[in-house]
């Protein structure tokens, strides 16, 4: 285990202060991050002037926004890591034969994260692209990397997470939330019906190495006056589990 001596406090303050910085707050005054990040007004300071000397803020006098300079950090990660680019050609099949979006996700924390994405056609009021995030709890593949937990960790890690109806299906209660991840388990796929935004509907399968570790998810997601749930089961699932199976011979 690290010891504390060995982690830097101010470069973890400064990751703090870039994930302040999101869609609802792409502007930001000192006070604003402190209040965002629980850093004290002095720090927040230091670390926004830092990332300033950096090139990757700017400051108008007043507010501070990030740069794009920021985006090599994110395409650090997609240069250095090889799923994306091993599951990307298998989405774009996925998308061609089932004729809807079709992503891949990881966790991070309550959300998942985009690592690869092949559109058709916008099916969410906001514009999913990689980088983007969904909180897990609603969401099909958030539900598929739930599931793969062990039930005491999923449990805590929903505890820890402000579990808002976003539609009047969203399930919130975690007892329901937990047996529907039991059944995910059991039948090894998540379909959530408008849980996340009315008029959407999503089927998931997890994305397994051959040693049987889920590193992932797969999902295709659909209008719901287009895609019956008995659709999304009978004729897009099938086609999620040959990719799955494809990518399980594929990733060590």
């Amino acid at each position: 285990m690290d010891k504390d001596g060995d982690i830097m406090a101010g470069f973890a303050k400064g990751l703090q202060v870039i994930e302040a910085f999101d869609e609802d707050h792409d502007a930001l005054s000192i006070a604003d991050v402190g209040r965002l990040t629980g850093l004290d007004r002095a720090t927040a300071r230091r670390c926004l002037l830092t990332l300033v000397r950096g090139g990757y803020a700017s400051f108008d006098g007043r507010l501070f926004e990030l740069t794009p300079r920021v985006l090599r950090l994110g395409y650090a990660y997609m240069a250095a890591a090889p799923l994306p680019r091993q599951v990307q050609p298998f989405l774009e099949r996925l998308s061609e034969v089932t004729q809807e979006s079709c992503s891949a996700a990881i966790m991070d924390g309550p959300d998942i994260v985009y690592i690869a994405r092949a559109a058709q056609r916008r099916v969410m009021s906001i514009a999913l692209n990689i980088g983007s995030r969904l909180p897990a709890y609603c969401s099909s593949m958030g539900r598929v990397l739930l599931a793969a937990m062990e039930p005491e960790e999923a449990r805590a890690l929903l505890n820890r997470t402000e579990r808002r109806a976003l539609t009047s299906r969203t399930l919130t209660q975690v007892d329901r939330l937990m047996a529907e991840l039991e059944r995910v388990r059991q039948e090894g796929f998540a379909l959530v019906d408008e849980e996340l935004e009315l008029g959407l509907r999503s089927i998931a399968v997890p994305i397994v190495t051959g040693g049987g570790r889920v590193v992932a998810a797969l999902n295709t997601g659909a209008q719901a006056a287009r895609a019956s749930s008995e659709h999304l089961k009978c004729n897009v699932l099938p086609h999620l589990l040959n990719a799955q199976a494809e990518l399980r011979r594929l990733l060590v």
